[in-house]
This record gives structure tokens, C-alpha cells and sequence, in this order.
């Protein structure tokens, strides 16, 4: 009787056998190459990412009640902290102090996002955010490799909470921008920075939302939220994806505990780097005005209006004298495009409108009466520019 058979059971049953152990091993060589790519980005972003410490004066009162529990030398001004934490966190009760002013001290994170050659000087800029270094009298910067320098801020816009910082140096290894309207939900993303003081700190997540508007954290709003962990210290650091691209700017976190819970925020790139850009130039921000009052176009808004597609924007008001008043937009008026792109939610409308150059003309898609129209609109410089 031939063994073949017998050989061949014996086969199939050592296959069997070793598919697990294959399986293991092939999932921990995932697991391995998985980080792998995050050390790789460590290792290319890291030397960009510095560490910010920031000197500034508050006012205090008589009794200043709860103070930091790291002392009058705290690693975090009380308007920062409490920021992410709440007033339940500035800390341990301290005896009287006198009226007047006070030092703080608060820290932050930034990164180098473009370096020029000048004919007296080089000149490294970092971006980071404008509640990083409001207020601040004295700015320090540390790199990776320990060296330090005294920044000035080039220009800050508190309205998307974006500044910019000047460093005068060699020129510095500036962090590539990538896309943010490309990301995917579910995209691995990395933030770098200083949480609590500790330098160049990586911690890894995926990108669980985008758009989220109205959150009342900046006037204008286009977050980025992510579930890598982000704590007080990472502000104004990089979101950046797997090819050490940025993505986004570190802003602030949801708590009702008063630590990570799991939902960051972070500035897309792509609204941060064209404010960064203008801050560069003329320190300041200018922004595109339509003068209308506008809001959310609801499914009763939209069975009101006898709309079928439910998506566009309501026009509540026009601003006498405004240019959306001049170009003939009415009360009522259903917004569905701009600049031949769709209008999909309040907030992005509002960010493209404010990202658009004053004395352009744009045109809009209105919907009045059942039927679409275009018009064109110049804009003129918001009366609200910082």
C-alpha cells in the first residue's frame, strides 16, 4: 500500500498546524512596521518642533484664590491652563497677595513652517497659536538639539487663534505643509510636542471628524478633531500624517473630567497657512466682507422654502450699505455656491468668504422664488480684521 495518502494527511495537518503561528508572526511584523513609519516621522519632524516659553504680566487680584500647584514658577499661565482644564484646576489655595500685576509664565509648543535667506540676516519662522503667546513680554524657543533663541511674534490673529513667530538664525529645517482637505477620517495622524513641560513628546491617533464648526472655541472654526492625545503644553504643535506632512496646528481639547478624554482639536493647514502667510507679510490679516447675517439651512427651513436638495445656507440678514446689499442679495436668499463651488454648512462658508481678498468679485449661487441665480459680489476688507 503506497504511503502517499498517509503523507499527504500528514500534510495538510501541519498545515493546519502552523496557520496561527504564520498568522502571529505575520501580525506582529505589521505590528513592527507600523512603528517603524511612526519613528520615522519622529525622527523627521521632531528637529522642526520647538518648545515654547513664554514671560508675560496678568493682572491679580487682592486674593488670588486658587493658584497653580506648581508654584508662582508654574510651567503654565492660569489663562492657558485653564483653557484645556477648567477653574477647577488652577491648582491650591495661596495666601493674600497684593493688587497689581504678576509674572506668569506659560509654555507651549511650535514649529518651523519656512526659513529665508536675508542680505543681513536669516530669518526661521514658527507657527504656533496666538493664545500660546498673547500678552507675552518675553518669548524663548528650544530646539531638539538645546539650542535656544528670543523670538518675536511677527503678527498673531485672534480670531483663528494663529500666530507667527520670528527667529533671527541659520536657516532652520522648515516642516513640508501637506493637504488637510485630503485627509480621510480614519487616517493615522501624529501630534508632536511639549505637553506638561515634557519635550517632543509623540503620541498617535486617526482622524475622527473634520469640519467641526461652531464650537465656540475661535471665531473662525474649521477643526480638525483627532483622538491622539493632546494636553496642555501641545498647543500650537504639528498634526502631521504619515509622510511628515502637516496637516494641522495642535489647538485644544474637549473634557468634562479635566484630562484627556480622547477629542482634540487641531487648525487645518490648509485655513492656518494662509492667515501665517499674511501675518508674515504685513502682520496682519485682512479678510473678505460680505455684510450678511447668515445660518443653518434646516429640513423645516428647507420644506419652508420648497427646496428638494437641503443643502446651501440661509441669508437672515443684509447689512444696509454692505456689499452684499449693493450686489442685490435679499433676506431670504438660499446660498448653494460660491466661487462655483457648493455651500455645504455656515462655518465653511464663512472661512472660504474670510480667506478671500478684499476687492475681489465672486460669484454666488442663490436659489429666490424656486430658481437659481448668479450674481456677483466684490468684497470689501471686514470691519472686524484684526
Amino acid at each position: 500500500m503506497s504511503n502517499k495518502p498517509l503523507i499527504r494527511i500528514l500534510s495538510f495537518a501541519l498545515v493546519f498546524v502552523m496557520l496561527p503561528v504564520l498568522a502571529q508572526e505575520g501580525g506582529i511584523g505589521s505590528l513592527r512596521q507600523t512603528g517603524k513609519a511612526f519613528a520615522s516621522v519622529a525622527r523627521a519632524v521632531s528637529p522642526s518642533v520647538v518648545f515654547i516659553q513664554v514671560e508675560g504680566k496678568a493682572s491679580s487680584p487682592a486674593i488670588t484664590g486658587f493658584s497653580s500647584p506648581f508654584g508662582d514658577e508654574s510651567p503654565f499661565n492660569d489663562d492657558l491652563f485653564e483653557r484645556f482644564f477648567g477653574e477647577q484646576f488652577r491648582g491650591i489655595p495661596r495666601q493674600e497677595a497684593p493688587r497689581g500685576k504678576r509674572r506668569t509664565i506659560g509654555q507651549g509648543s511650535g514649529f518651523v513652517f519656512e526659513s529665508k535667506d536675508g542680505l543681513l540676516s536669516d530669518k526661521s519662522y514658527i507657527l504656533t497659536n496666538n493664545h500660546v503667546v498673547e500678552n507675552a513680554d518675553k518669548i524663548r524657543v528650544k530646539l531638539k538639539d538645546g539650542r535656544e533663541f528670543t523670538a518675536e511674534v511677527a503678527g498673531a490673529d485672534p480670531q483663528s487663534d494663529v500666530a507667527v513667530l520670528e527667529i533671527d538664525t541659520g536657516v532652520l529645517p522648515a516642516l513640508p505643509l501637506g493637504d488637510s482637505s485630503k485627509l480621510e477620517v480614519g487616517e493615522w495622524v501624529v501630534a508632536i510636542g511639549n505637553p506638561f513641560g515634557l519635550s517632543h513628546t509623540l503620541t498617535v491617533g486617526v482622524v475622527s471628524a473634520k469640519g467641526r464648526t461652531s464650537l465656540g472655541i475661535n471665531d473662525y472654526e474649521d477643526f480638525i478633531q483627532t483622538d491622539a492625545a493632546i494636553n496642555p503644553g501641545n498647543s500650537g504643535g504639528p498634526l502631521v500624517n504619515l509622510d511628515g506632512e502637516v496637516v494641522g496646528i495642535n489647538t485644544a481639547i474637549f473634557s468634562r473630567s479635566g484630562g484627556y478624554m480622547g477629542v482634540g482639536f487641531a487648525i487645518p493647514i490648509d485655513l492656518a497657512k494662509g492667515i501665517a502667510n499674511q501675518l508674515m507679510d504685513t502682520g496682519e490679516v485682512t479678510r473678505g466682507y460680505l455684510g450678511i447675517v447668515i445660518q443653518a439651512l434646516t429640513p423645516e427651513l428647507a420644506e419652508s422654502f420648497d427646496l428638494e436638495n437641503k443643502a446651501g445656507i440661509l441669508v437672515a440678514q443684509v447689512t444696509e450699505d454692505s456689499p452684499a446689499a449693493q450686489a442685490g442679495l435679499q433676506q431670504g436668499d438660499v446660498i448653494v455656491a460660491y466661487q462655483g463651488k457648493p455651500v455645504m454648512d455656515v462655518g465653511s462658508f464663512r472661512n472660504r468668504v474670510s480667506l478671500t481678498l478684499p476687492g475681489s468679485r465672486e460669484q454666488l449661487t442663490i436659489i429666490r422664488g424656486g430658481k437659481r441665480h448668479g450674481i456677483t459680489v466684490p468684497l470689501e476688507n471686514s470691519p472686524k480684521t484684526s
